[in-house]
């Protein structure tokens, strides 16, 4: 899989895959967007001390990063349990090249940066104090076989429905939701109306909130 190196319009930089035609994140920017679906919306919305968090898919360790300086950011008040699938891994290089680090100005995010890309797959380790991370190399329809405690909050950070339209169908948001423990948040980046009309169908009660830059709406979804 080709990927090209690209510069999003916040500065920040991102993944082209060419036989796809399709980014990694927002040309209107990575970083923000990550901060705005995920973070705003998302890990600061569930309020458990300790949370276990199921990223669809890994990428460029971006998510991880963002989750990381907020946990830095309120003093490591709570624990984290980061599960992260990835069906095409990056290498370390390529991971790095990217420079997500200089993003946050923070030298426990700059020293972690290469350790999340390095780290091996398929073993939970701590990354910092409190906060363990687990890459899980598979497809994200083998879920259902992967084993891991209830999920508190799914970031959905799939391809968009536009190439990948199978990963925002009912049977992957199925498995998903059987993943996740009730009270349990899905924030993602889509509005659809398809997608929305699946996730109430499974039981979801589902908020349309401000979308990021570029995006008019996004979806928070809460599990009943």
């Amino acid at each position: 899989m080709e990927r090209i190196l690209k510069t999003t319009d916040d500065g920040s930089k991102t993944l082209y895959v060419s036989s796809l035609d399709e980014t990694y994140h927002s040309n209107h920017g990575a970083f923000q967007e990550a901060k705005h679906v995920f973070i705003k919306n998302g890990l600061n919305r569930v309020e458990k001390q300790e949370i276990n968090i199921l990223e669809l898919g890994f990428g460029t360790g971006l998510n991880v990063l963002v989750t990381l300086f907020d946990f830095f950011e309120k003093e490591s008040s709570y624990q984290v349990n980061y599960y992260s699938l990835e069906k095409y891994p990056l290498s370390a290089q390529e991971a790095l090249s990217l420079e997500h680090d200089r993003l946050f100005n923070h030298s426990e995010i700059s020293r972690l940066f290469p350790v999340i890309h390095e780290m091996p797959w398929e073993q939970l380790k701590e990354v910092s104090p409190n906060f363990n991370l687990k890459k899980i190399e598979a497809d994200f329809f083998d879920l259902d076989k992967i084993d891991m405690p209830k999920i508190d909050l799914v970031y959905f950070d799939c391809f968009g429905a536009k190439v990948q339209p199978d990963l925002w169908e009912e049977p992957l948001i199925k498995k998903v939701a059987d993943k996740m423990g009730e009270g349990g948040l899905l924030t993602t980046y889509s509005s659809k109306g398809s997608l929305q009309r699946i996730l109430k169908n499974l039981n979801f009660e589902v908020e349309k909130l401000e979308g990021p830059k570029g995006k008019r709406e996004m979806i928070n979804a809460w599990k009943r």
